[in-house]
C-alpha cells in the first residue's frame, strides 16, 4: 500500500491549528483543515470588531482605567438596584393578585350560597303553586256564585 497523504500542522490565527494535507504523486487537491491548537482543544474565536479594541493592557494607575472602572462600577450599581426594583416590584404584583384572588374567592362563595337560596326558594314556590293548581274542568264545572239569578 502506497503513502496517501502526509499532514504538517501550523500555528494560525486565535489558537487555531490549520492542517495541510500533501497529497501523493495521484494528483489529489490540498484540502486545509481546521483543528485546535491546544490539547485542551481551542479558545474562543474572537470576533474582529472585539480584536482591534484589546489592542495592549491598561496600566491601572492611568487616568483612563480609572474613569473606565468608575463608570464599570457606577453600571453594575445601576443593574443590580434595577434587578433588585424588577423583583420588588413582581414580589408586589404578586401579593395584589393574592389578595384579588382571596377576594374572588369569597365573592365565589357568597354567590353560590345566594344562588343555593335563591334555587330552593323557586322550588318551594314552585311546588307550592303546582299543589294549589286544581284542573281547569272541575273549576269551571259548577259554581254557585255565577249562576246568574
Amino acid at each position: 500500500m502506497s503513502k496517501v497523504s502526509q499532514q504538517n500542522g501550523a500555528a494560525g490565527v486565535n489558537g487555531i491549528s490549520v492542517i495541510h494535507t500533501q497529497a501523493h504523486a495521484s494528483g489529489l487537491q490540498q484540502v486545509p483543515q481546521l483543528a485546535p491548537a491546544g490539547p485542551g482543544g481551542g479558545g474562543k474565536a474572537v470576533p474582529p470588531s472585539k480584536q482591534s479594541k484589546k489592542s495592549s493592557p491598561m496600566d491601572r494607575s492611568s487616568d483612563e482605567y480609572r474613569q473606565r472602572r468608575e463608570r464599570n462600577n457606577m453600571a453594575v450599581k445601576k443593574s443590580r438596584l434595577k434587578s433588585k426594583q424588577k423583583a420588588q416590584d413582581t414580589l408586589q404584583r404578586v401579593n395584589q393578585l393574592k389578595e384579588e384572588n382571596e377576594r374572588l374567592e369569597a365573592k365565589i362563595k357568597l354567590l353560590t350560597k345566594e344562588l343555593s337560596v335563591l334555587k330552593d326558594l323557586f322550588l318551594e314556590h314552585a311546588h307550592n303553586l303546582a299543589d294549589n293548581v286544581q284542573p281547569s274542568s272541575t273549576e269551571n264545572s259548577t259554581s254557585p256564585a255565577k249562576t246568574g239569578q
